[in-house]
């Protein structure tokens, strides 16, 4: 082989996908953006997440009227958390009246969802913000990269379904996976990707379909790990169940099965060294700026 094919060679393997793709030694993921600081899901949110040090940002989608894919935990303007358009509160009875999937996304976002706080998170910053569209996030959060942070976060998406909400609250699972992947493909590098959700038969249409994406389990139940396994059918990249479900034992037999374990939400420091300490991959958490005191988190530093 000459030199030249050499050195061609060498940059061949510098751009594949394979090279470029960054997983983290230790994975502290902020949810929904910087729950505990700033409005949950928004714009203001994911970016003091970057600046935080996080590795991943973990947020959560749903589907439009106008089938947009936009960031909000529930497919319904939530009361606790949401002010109407002329900055009233609004009752809880008539919050899942607010459809998002009977909304266009013009409707939705007349509505703040920042001003009102959350009152279980008293240091969160009021923000008049609202829920904004996911490719819109993306966006903001790659320029925000490249003015500032200069390093690459993953996107913890989670799709929020139901079989119960199956063309009421969003579309069939294809449909309302098809719309993500389709509008993620265009604005990152796919090996960023991480999709979790709670409903089973969304990991396995992306496991078919997608296959090369990588996969988070979403596990609240108090069934054994085989048991959760065997009913979604193969090995997800991530095993990701509320963290007090978590024992030294269980990690080690995970990473046995070749599997990362990311536990949720993790936001008291106590435990957030415990899990550390069991040798969990990372965590999800809503204060990114506790894991950052621990040196957990990336060190930014901001102009």
């Amino acid at each position: 082989m000459t030199y030249r094919l050499v050195i061609i060679s060498v940059l061949f393997i510098m751009a594949s996908p394979a090279y470029t793709q960054y997983i983290p030694k230790f994975d502290v993921q902020g949810h929904r953006g910087a729950r505990g600081l700033r409005p949950e899901n928004t714009i203001p949110g994911f970016l003091l997440a970057i600046d935080s040090g996080v590795t991943t940002i973990e947020l959560d989608v749903v589907i439009s009227k106008d089938k947009q894919v936009l960031v909000s935990h529930e497919p319904w303007i939530s009361s606790s958390i949401c002010l109407d358009p002329t900055g009233t509160p609004l009752e809880l009875k008539q919050e899942k009246k607010l459809n998002i999937y009977q909304l266009t996304y013009d409707e939705v976002k007349q509505f703040d969802c920042g001003s009102l706080g959350n009152k279980n998170f008293p240091q969160q910053e009021k923000i008049k913000v609202s829920k904004p569209l996911l490719n819109d996030v993306i966006v903001a959060v790659e320029n925000h990269i490249k003015s500032y942070a200069s390093y690459e976060v993953d996107y913890n998406i989670e799709i929020k379904s139901t079989p119960d909400g199956d063309k009421k609250f969003h579309p069939s699972v294809e449909e309302f996976s098809d719309l993500v992947y389709n509008l993620v493909d265009q604005y990152i590098p796919l090996e960023r990707l991480v999709i979790q959700s709670f409903d089973f038969r969304v990991l396995k249409y992306w496991h078919h379909k997608y296959p090369h994406i990588r996969l988070a389990a979403l596990v609240e139940n108090t069934k054994s790990i085989e048991s959760n396994l065997n009913t979604l059918g193969f090995k997800p990249s991530i095993y990701s169940p509320h963290f007090k479900l978590l024992s030294k034992e269980k990690v080690r037999y995970l990473h046995g099965q070749k599997i990362r374990v990311i536990p949720w939400t993790v936001n008291e420091v106590s435990d957030m060294l415990s899990l550390k300490g069991m040798g969990v991959d990372g965590f999800i958490t809503d204060y990114p700026d506790r894991a950052k005191k621990y040196k957990m988190t990336l060190n930014i530093q901001r102009p």
